[in-house]
């Protein structure tokens, strides 16, 4: 089946099931080690100073895949494109599971966010597949399978480790992944694109979209802000709750996890606020959220179920803010043009994955020389940048709407 056919028809609710749980499933690799950042340091000699590289490397690899692999969805047949992604990703996994050392796990780690991008693959397709009238809803239920694999990933990888082991975690990762791939190739449909670009000549255009294309750059400020202060709190966050003031096992940093995602709710609500011409403010809302998910653990009681409790309200918050924004900023990306979604979308995520690799190496650094509640001002401080463009952008609307009337 060839999906540029001109009368095609639209996706079928079983496919976008399929894109939903298949983005869910490959985007979760990113973020098992999140929560097992302390084993897997121990396991492999890291120090404290250095157990941030666990999550970044993760976070540089998807970064580079989203800037050097996801444009090829502009290029390449698709469907051979995730496929071959998938199977690299369940190599990286499986040699992530058998690592003896810091070096063989930390490479692992780079592949791992290569292949991953699969998952930016998948997104644009269910946009090529859907009609014009249903494609911000095909496109909001793939994004919330994504969403869900994101916020399953952590307690289920804290379950599986106290469990088993965090070797098991990457094992089973890289068995699911390798079947998710030939299940792909058996399912989707062919999508070969009608660009005839050279991949240099294609690599060269995303600086010329990055520079015409404001709303990608806003958005994309937007959500490094949001997505670095998640990574901080999602790489610290494990540490202080294994640490001597709440003593968790990975059992009870799972809970934790899973709590956390209650701040998923705020996805269709962002969506329909958008829909209604609300994504100004409702991108403001997000990023006020995501400075009070920061602002909250900073009160510490003495009573450590409250505190602990504090920290749970901060997570959803936090989660919240990150949910609503991500989808804000999807549906502004994949409203600029079919011919260039794929190369927009790779833009958009290397550039807050990019904020979130930052978020996770300086989470580490602070809260090993400085302390948890240096680290909780550090991630405050990546919404409120992003709140400051924000500013910038309603003083802009503000001049121009008031030029026009004029």
């Amino acid at each position: 089946m060839h999906t540029n056919a001109k009368h095609a028809p639209d996706i079928a609710p079983g496919m976008i099931r399929l894109l939903a749980t298949s983005a869910g499933l490959i985007v979760a690799n990113l973020y098992y080690a999140q929560t097992l950042v302390g084993p897997i340091s121990a396991a492999t000699g890291l120090s404290p100073e250095a157990a941030g590289l666990i999550v970044t490397l993760t976070q540089v690899g998807y970064a580079l895949g989203l800037l050097f692999i996801v444009p090829l969805g502009d290029l390449l047949e698709n469907r051979k494109l995730v496929f071959s992604a998938l199977l690299a990703t369940a190599a990286a996994l499986a040699t992530a599971a058998f690592s003896a050392n810091a070096w063989m796990f930390l490479v692992a780690s780079l592949g791992i966010g290569l292949g991953s991008v699969a998952a930016q693959i998948l997104v644009p397709f269910a946009a090529h597949l859907s009609h014009e009238a249903t494609r911000g809803q095909a496109v909001g239920k793939v994004v919330s399978g994504l969403l869900l694999g994101i916020m399953l990933a952590r307690p289920a990888a804290s379950l599986i480790a106290d469990h088993a082991s965090w070797h098991a975690v990457f094992g089973g990762a890289a068995g699911a992944v390798f079947v998710l791939a030939f299940v792909l190739r058996a399912k989707l449909p062919q999508r070969v694109p009608v660009h005839s670009l050279s991949y240099g000549r294609l690599i060269g255009s995303l600086w010329h979209l990055l520079a015409t294309t404001p709303v990608l750059r806003r958005r994309a400020a937007y959500h490094a802000g949001l997505f670095g202060s998640f990574s901080l709190f999602w790489t610290v966050t494990p540490l202080m709750l294994e640490g001597p003031q709440f003593h968790l096992s990975q059992t009870g940093i799972a809970i934790f996890a899973l709590v956390g995602m209650a701040g998923a709710v705020a996805s269709p609500v962002a969506g329909r606020l958008a829909d209604a011409g609300h994504t100004l403010m409702a991108t403001a809302a997000a990023l006020i959220l995501g400075i009070v998910g920061f602002a909250l653990p900073l009160y510490q009681p003495e009573s450590r179920a409250l505190a602990l409790g504090i920290l749970v309200v901060a997570s959803i918050v936090l989660d919240m803010a990150v949910a609503a924004n991500l989808v804000l900023g999807q549906r502004a990306i994949f409203a600029l043009g079919a011919e260039v979604r794929s190369r927009l979308n790779g833009i958009y995520f290397a550039l807050f994955f990019a904020g979130g690799a930052l978020g996770s190496a300086a989470g580490a650094w602070v809260y090993a020389h400085h302390g948890w509640h240096a680290a909780l001002l550090a991630g405050m401080a990546f919404p409120a940048a992003a709140l400051l463009v924000w500013f910038g952008e309603l003083a802009g609307r503000r001049a121009t709407t008031g030029a026009t009337a004029s």
